[in-house]
């Protein structure tokens, strides 16, 4: 399976994105989704699954939980907006990952892109997508794809969306 992982879009679709998610088995949006627009665009190109973020008006957050627990390819994901990174976890993340020791956890909130292995948690996949939207301090927007196979993680990308194409 082919995964896109994005995050911090904050109401702007970026005109690169429908062709490198085009084609996904799968989207997921960390949230400060920012405007349903921005949903409705990525659903037109595969499934979504989405967090809220601290940006997120009612409407989102009516359509997208705080935090989201899957399983998909004989992976288990958790995603949220706000959780920090590792070896600095905030509210409480680090005891929620202890507990619940998922595959692949994806958050965002911090513009940072950020791919790791955590081997204090299983040798769990960190991602952090950076920031895919207009507005922050990030200076390159990002979004990230992983591939994935009967339970394995194959690769990961990191797309920069302002590249020519």
């Amino acid at each position: 399976m082919t995964i896109g992982i994005l995050s911090d879009t904050h109401g702007w679709f970026h005109p690169n994105l429908a062709h490198y998610m085009a084609g996904m088995d799968l989207i997921l949006h960390a949230g400060d989704v920012g405007s349903m627009d921005v949903l409705n665009a990525l659903e037109a190109l595969a499934p979504v699954k989405a967090v809220y973020g601290n940006v997120d008006g009612w409407d989102i957050r009516a359509e997208s939980p705080e935090h989201q627990e899957f399983d998909v390819d004989g992976l288990t994901f958790l995603m949220t907006h706000i959780a920090g990174h590792p070896g600095r976890w905030q509210r409480g993340m680090g005891q929620v990952l202890r507990k619940k020791q998922p595959d692949v956890f994806v958050c965002g909130h911090s513009h940072i892109l950020q791919i790791e292995r955590v081997a204090t948690l299983g040798n769990m996949l960190f991602v952090n997508p950076g920031a895919a939207g207009r507005q922050g301090f990030h200076q390159v927007k990002t979004c990230v794809r992983i591939h994935t196979h009967e339970g394995a993680l194959r690769q990961a990308e990191v797309i920069h969306l302002d590249e020519d194409l």
